[in-house]
């Protein structure tokens, strides 16, 4: 208790005034979209985009972040190019809340819309359904979602069986469903010749009664200056699908294809499952129905010649025979320049899927064309390759692994032969090997680039081997580094070599790196991360390493040495001055 007179001593704590905060104003979009079904115009979607950015920014504490709007696609659909940036920008967190007018608007699947309002979710990211007055973050949103979702989807399919019934009532009638057709403008009753663009179907069915390939026709069209229906490129399978049309003959036949699945929305060709309607005589003519019979025999002919059908195509006995063991698909011929004579050309025969994506996609064998000229004879029992017997005899060659060639012949026996490439052999004559040596004693970088690790270290993230890059530090030292190739921004930082020798050294159990030793026990490194590394052994086991990437500061160089030390002498001079004065 406090007395008078005594030495207690108030303690005083000093309140510092807080300001208020202002609340963080969230970032609000908003997702609108057209439906085809229900046949709402892209004033609408206008409409909808106009309501939605004046809505968000009435809000004070809001921000606005956008509308994102897709024109005219069913959400049925998995190609919403503006939903999935919606969806991106919200992994990024642009965005804290989505205004969408319904559950129909967002998705009318109820997996992908629980999958994605759920994966919104747990970004903290809110979803506000207009209509049906549900909020993705409340207690009860999922399960309300789940229920309304449900019935969208019932909804879909109703709408979509309606829809079909309508097209199957006009089908019935001899009323088409599609009315853009090349050489054609429909008149709300029937289709009328567009003169100009008849003589160009004409000419279409002309060129392939000819012999004339879709390819070349599209040349042909190409240096004419003619624009197909929408005013674009006149592609050859635009051309292929003219050829096909039975339209043309001044006839129609209807519901060729159906769409079985609302969901996904994938045609399919009507084989039987529903009927089809024969519609005679319904417009003019712009070809005969001879003609146009004459053109589905000679399609018929050229799709069992296959490749053989197109004169442009260069084919030798090999082509579509020669198929690929591991994703199937035929090889294709490929020429390439011999070293011994550059006149010459050294085929080789490549899988297509290898050839045009990359040896990532299929790591099959590459065959050359003499090789197989060689095997096929020894299999045959012929002294010489003979292109006829070949044809006769073999159906087809599956290239398998790294040395077979499996032989399928016509009478069903099937022989597997074992082959060793020659091609370095026929390259690399020693005329080309003493050139290449003097270009690499004039310029040693190119041979320098070559060590024990050279295609043996692989980035987990592009799939590419590191390369080796070598750079001089100011003090004249030359720095080595491992990286992946340049523009493939796979986040690696680069791998020194000093560092990788040390981990290298430490895999094998050695005090010192060694070169021979690496090469005899480590079959690659993979690189997973800046803080690890694999070692693949040659025995089939992994050594896991933990790295760490520092970078080296450069050392300084004389030069700037005495620019800082005259620099920190000024530094103290006007400090000294400064002390003095005062």
């Amino acid at each position: 208790m406090y007395q008078k007179g005594s030495d207690y001593l108030r303690k005083v704590s000093k309140i510092e005034a807080k300001l208020p905060q202002l609340p963080e104003r969230k970032k609000v979009a908003a997702y609108a979209r057209v439906s085809e079904e229900k046949g709402r115009t892209l004033h609408s979607l206008s409409a909808q985009i106009s309501f939605y950015s004046s809505y968000i920014q009435k809000h004070r504490e809001w921000q606005y972040a956008g509308v994102y709007a897709d024109e005219g696609i069913s959400g049925t659909t998995d190609n919403r190019a503006e939903f999935r940036r919606l969806l991106e920008d919200c992994e990024q967190g642009k965005i804290d809340i989505i205004l969408t007018k319904s559950i129909s608007r967002f998705a009318r699947n109820t997996v992908d819309l629980l999958e994605t309002v759920r994966h919104l979710k747990e970004l903290g990211i809110e979803v506000r359904f207009e209509k049906e007055g549900i909020n993705s973050l409340s207690e009860d949103g999922e399960l309300m979602l789940t229920l309304l979702a449900s019935f969208a989807q019932e909804e879909s399919r109703s709408t979509s069986e309606n829809v079909k019934w309508a097209i199957r009532k006009k089908f019935q009638q001899g009323i088409p469903n599609s009315f853009n057709v090349y050489g054609y403008r429909w008149d709300g009753e029937r289709f009328i010749v567009e003169p100009e663009e008849a003589k160009i179907v004409r000419l279409i069915f002309d060129n392939f009664l000819k012999g004339l390939s879709a390819e070349q026709t599209e040349v042909q069209l190409e240096e004419m200056g003619v624009k197909s229906y929408t005013g674009g490129h006149f592609s050859n399978t635009s051309i292929r699908a003219i050829l096909r049309n039975e339209k043309y003959t001044g006839n129609m036949l209807l519901q060729k294809v159906f769409i079985p699945d609302h969901i996904t929305h994938k045609s399919k060709n009507n084989d039987g499952e529903l009927p089809q309607y024969w519609v005679e005589d319904s417009h003019e003519a712009i070809i005969s129905l001879e003609t146009y019979e004459k053109v589905q025999a000679e399609i018929a002919r050229r799709r069992e010649l296959g490749v053989f059908a197109n004169k442009s195509i260069n084919t030798t006995c090999f082509t579509s025979k020669v198929k690929c063991g591991n994703c199937g698909v035929s090889y294709r011929r490929s020429g390439k320049r011999q070293r011994k004579d550059s006149n010459t050309v050294y085929y080789v025969w490549i899988c297509q899927t290898k050839d045009r994506k990359s040896s990532r996609e299929c790591d099959s064998k590459t065959v050359p064309e003499k090789m197989l000229q060689k095997v096929s004879a020894q299999v045959l029992g012929l002294d010489e390759f003979d292109e006829d017997v070949f044809s006769e005899e073999i159906e087809k060659i599956v290239v398998n692994g790294k040395d077979e060639l499996i032989f399928h012949f016509h009478d069903g026996e099937i022989i597997t032969q074992h082959w060793k490439s020659t091609a370095r052999t026929d390259w690399w004559i020693p005329e080309a090997r003493a050139a290449k040596s003097a270009y690499s004693k004039m310029n040693p970088r190119s041979s320098g680039t070559i060590t024990c690790y050279s295609g043996k270290i692989g980035c987990s993230k592009c799939g590419q081997n590191l390369r080796r890059n070598t750079s001089t530090r100011v003090s004249g030292e030359k720095a080595h580094h491992w990286r992946c190739p340049p523009h493939n921004n796979c986040g690696h930082s680069g791998l020194e070599e000093n560092l990788l020798k040390s981990i290298s050294a430490d895999v094998l159990g050695i005090d010192e790196f060694d070169e021979a030793a690496f090469t005899d026990k480590v079959d690659r490194i993979t690189v997973v991360s800046n803080e690890e590394l694999i070692f693949h052994l040659k025995d089939g086991s992994k050594v896991t390493r933990q790295w760490q990437f520092k970078r080296r500061q450069p050392a300084w160089s004389e030069e700037r040495k005495q620019r800082q030390s005259k620099k920190m002498t000024q530094v103290w001079r006007d400090k000294h001055e400064q002390s003095e004065n005062s």
